[in-house]
């Protein structure tokens, strides 16, 4: 087992907690550029009465232009609703629905070289090579064009991180979380002061169908909400020690690296794991979201946000390992939990990424939020769907404050293989 060391002190939240759209424009982005055209959305603004501190929003204030865009933005009829088995409006087929002069396309390689050193405990070897990075689905404008990277070989955790091994850090190191921490009320001018209380982002899922560029409809800042209660004070992770952990800002997870002698990992690094090898497959597992019948990964299937009808065995976070691992033997790179990352956030970022193990651009620019620094993450989450958000894909890109957690964001580590 790796030496561990104690953890670092991170710096004070800025805007956290008031800020929903920091990941929620990345999730609702895939949407409504595959529905809504060429219409664009307004930058989301905190709020500032003390009956609303969860959240900007966007409002898409142009006409729908088609009519999937009609169905996306306005519940369905009574009519509408009980019809079955309509599910609603769903994004493209990432089989077919690629663009035209989205980058060239080279083969994957996977060189055969070994690590120097034996496996660290709970990790894999990653090994050297090249992949086209990015994306031609449609929805995925910041996953473009699809470049040529090549990366030296690391470890990779095999799981993301567990609750099981985020106590065993809280414990070893006495770490509190940004949920945990009481908000400064010099970071919040003009909010109550028994209102900055400690508290994360929980999804709710609403009574019925609501439009779904109105992300503010399924999450809520609760108060007591943190990685020991993911779901708010009456919930608890009794019984969920081997679930991903989350309400993890990345100040947490960048924490919990240094400690455990590992780090973050950059972008490319994770795209490149997550496709295990094989070269723009829509899927981490191959060409079919689910082959021979079987669910390969914790996603949303029903009516998003309000029906979730758990044809995989789960309505939230499931454990780890309970679905296949993809060809490097990592699992719950589709899905489950959003996945930290290094990298700033920029969606032109790809068009100037080096060839050669990039770290990202040197700042984060989020057009939807231009004041708020972002990092990247990926992998989707139990959330995702043919209908809202399909980032379980490989090339899907999302996003998050640094100082912002929420009920399906998680992290794994990687360690440098020389």
């Amino acid at each position: 087992m790796s030496k561990r060391r104690k953890a670092p002190e991170m710096a004070a939240p800025s805007r956290w907690p008031l800020v929903i759209g920091s990941f929620a424009a990345a999730v609702a982005a895939g949407f409504l550029i595959y529905a809504a055209g060429n219409a664009r959305t307004e930058p989301s603004k905190p709020a500032q009465d003390e009956a609303n501190v969860v959240a900007g929003k966007t409002a898409d204030k142009q006409a729908p232009t088609s009519a999937a865009s009609a169905e996306c933005c306005d519940p369905p009829s009574i009519k509408q609703a009980k019809a079955a088995p309509d599910l609603g409006p769903r994004l493209p087929d990432p089989a077919v629905a690629g663009v035209p002069d989205a980058g060239e396309i080279e083969p994957t390689e996977v060189r055969d070289e070994k690590p120097a050193e034996s496996a660290p405990e709970g990790m894999l070897w990653i090994p050297p090579g090249k992949y086209s990075m990015g994306s031609a689905y449609e929805p995925f404008g910041d996953a473009r064009p699809i470049h040529t990277v090549e990366l030296d070989g690391f470890w990779m955790d095999e799981t993301p991180v567990t609750n099981r091994q985020f106590a065993a850090f809280v414990e070893a190191t006495g770490y509190v979380t940004i949920a945990e921490r009481k908000p400064k009320a010099e970071d919040f001018p003009g909010v109550p002061e028994e209102n900055l209380v400690p508290g994360s982002l929980v999804f709710m899922p609403t009574d019925g169908p609501v439009p779904l560029h109105d992300y503010a409809a399924w999450w809520a800042y609760v108060p007591g909400a943190s990685w020991r209660h993911p779901e708010g004070p009456e919930s608890s992770i009794a019984g969920r020690d081997d679930h991903p952990v989350v309400q993890i800002a990345w100040f947490d997870a960048e924490a919990y690296a240094k400690w455990a002698v590992k780090r973050l990992p950059s972008e490319a690094e994770w795209e490149y794991a997550a496709r295990g090898g094989l070269t723009q497959k829509p899927y981490v597992w191959g060409d079919e979201f689910m082959p021979g019948g079987q669910f390969m990964c914790n996603s949303w299937q029903g009516r998003f946000p309000y029906q979730n009808t758990k044809q995989d065995g789960w309505t939230r976070t499931s454990p780890v390992k309970s679905f296949p691992a993809n060809k490097f033997g990592l699992y719950d790179v589709a899905g489950n939990v959003w996945q930290w990352c290094s990298d700033w956030y920029r969606p032109d970022y790809y068009a100037e990424s080096p060839a050669k193990d990039p770290q990202g651009p040197i700042d984060s620019f989020d057009p939807n939020e231009p004041g708020i620094t972002k990092k990247v993450q990926r992998g989707g989450s139990f959330l995702c769907s043919d209908q809202y958000c399909s980032r379980y894909l490989p090339g899907g890109r999302g996003k998050g404050a640094l100082d912002t957690g929420s009920s399906h964001v998680g992290f794994r580590c990687v360690r440098s293989g020389r």
